[in-house]
């Protein structure tokens, strides 16, 4: 182990003491002169050298009584002291983690940005692109699709979806989407017709715009059946209060809902701020 430099410097010291005692065995004074001033200058190196480390000394007593302090606090805070390595490794990878899932949301926002975008030209039939209940939904009014109590869809309801259908065939990325087709009413009770309630008419258009989008006929959507579904849910999930009639117009509607992936389970809900 190398040995400090105070403690050379008092060997060195020594030495020179050594040599100057010899000083009147012929010495000139000249040289008895240097060697003194020589001496002089390594006691003065040498008081430096040792406060210096009384001072380092000193230091890293002081750093190491905050640190027990510190090791205390944590204690009374109840932080096991044992754990915080282990801690540090769960923050770490807590951090990748959402690093990850930030790239991932920003892959959907473009996803979301770009259907809207291609949907655009339909928002003045009402067509809505959104986020519902943290998942991506393609809004669609009742009235342009259907006439009131019915399930057969009306011409310019054809186009709309015809339209949509073609978005969705001509993105790779949409296309291998998995899809809900949701119906929903507004809380009038059905006067007369085939449907008993509005169970059975959100259903039965769910069903219409399900078939009318996978019919691989010239005038259907020609989209794959098997990534679709569909459900009703009458009036029990509003957009709007069904105590006015706009309300009750906008509760009025079908939602193509896309089916999110695993990756996919984050709070959409970023997207539209």
């Amino acid at each position: 182990m190398m040995a400090p430099r105070w403690a050379t410097a008092a060997a060195l010291l020594g030495v020179m003491s050594f040599g100057v005692s010899g000083a009147g065995c012929g010495v000139s004074d000249d040289v008895y002169n240097a060697k003194v001033r020589e001496a002089e200058d390594l006691r003065n190196q040498l008081a430096a050298q040792q406060a210096q480390s009384t001072k380092a000394e000193a230091e890293l007593n002081d750093a190491k009584a905050r640190v027990e302090q510190l090791k205390e606090q944590l204690k009374s805070a109840g932080v096991d002291i044992s754990n915080l390595n282990a801690n540090l490794e769960q923050q770490a990878r807590a951090l990748e983690d959402y690093k990850k899932r930030a790239e991932q949301l920003d892959i959907i926002r473009k996803r979301f940005e770009l259907l809207r975008n291609k949907l655009q030209e339909l928002t003045r039939f009402g067509l809505n692109v959104t986020v519902r209940n943290n998942r991506l939904v393609i809004q669609l009014p009742g009235d342009v699709l259907f006439d009131s109590g019915r399930d057969t869809l009306k011409k310019e309801g054809k186009e709309i979806l015809k339209k949509v259908a073609d978005v969705i065939r001509q993105d790779p990325g949409l296309a291998s989407r998995n899809y809900q087709v949701a119906g929903h009413t507004d809380s009038e009770t059905l006067q007369g017709g085939i449907f008993k309630d509005n169970w059975g008419l959100s259903v039965m258009r769910a069903r219409t715009v399900v078939v009318f989008l996978v019919d691989p006929a010239k005038d259907g959507g020609g989209l794959s059946g098997k990534r679709w579904s569909a459900s009703g849910y009458g009036e029990e999930d509003p957009v709007a209060t069904n105590d006015t009639t706009e309300g009750k117009a906008k509760n009025r509607r079908v939602e193509l809902v896309v089916v999110p992936s695993v990756e996919e389970m984050l709070d959409l809900k970023q997207l539209t701020k």
